[in-house]
């Protein structure tokens, strides 16, 4: 998918609401070249509503899923996704972002929301994301087992440092 697919002729459009719907595939995330969600399969509906005095609010509803990390493995964890986000934006002398209004260039009157898109797809995922339990990769645990710092900390438990251990003795 080409990004510029989903640039939006703010001055084109006419007052009251605009809807416009996109299907968002794998192409869509290997254009933008991000890490944290490098596939996934989103139906993006946007509604826009332009005011008589060239106010607009934006309303994006995602649905699908997405395939990130998971947290504990790092292998490929599908992740349902259902966002409602809103976004204001007027025109203005230049483009600039402040909180939820964006201010466009009434020269361009364009705004691309692809990078919107992806925002509130990321914000939607939460910290910690892992597989249902016993659904990880197997190796992976083993080897989280096996250097685990937690291992390491019982072992050097049974162990006392002599300092500690003369201490110790003092105390009896």
């Amino acid at each position: 998918m080409d990004l510029e697919t989903l640039t939006i002729d703010l001055k084109g459009l006419k007052q009251g609401i605009n809807t416009f719907h996109f299907s968002l595939d794998h192409t869509y995330f290997e254009a933008l070249e991000e890490a944290e969600v490098s596939e996934g399969n989103i139906e993006l509906a946007l509604e826009i509503t332009r005011t008589a005095n060239d106010l607009f609010t934006l309303i994006f509803r995602q649905k699908g899923t997405v395939m990130v990390p998971c947290t504990i493995c790092l292998d490929p964890l599908p992740l349902v996704i259902d966002i409602e986000e809103r976004l204001d934006a007027k025109f203005g002398n230049e483009y600039s972002e402040d909180d939820n209004l964006i201010t466009i260039a009434e020269s361009e009157g364009t705004l691309n929301v692809s990078w919107f898109v992806y925002e509130f797809i990321v914000l939607a995922i939460p910290i910690k994301h892992v597989h249902a339990p016993g659904k990880c990769n197997p190796a992976m645990i083993r080897m989280l087992e096996k250097h685990s710092t937690a291992r390491s900390s019982e072992e050097d438990d049974k162990t006392i440092d002599p300092r500690w251990e003369a201490l110790l003795k003092l105390k009896e």
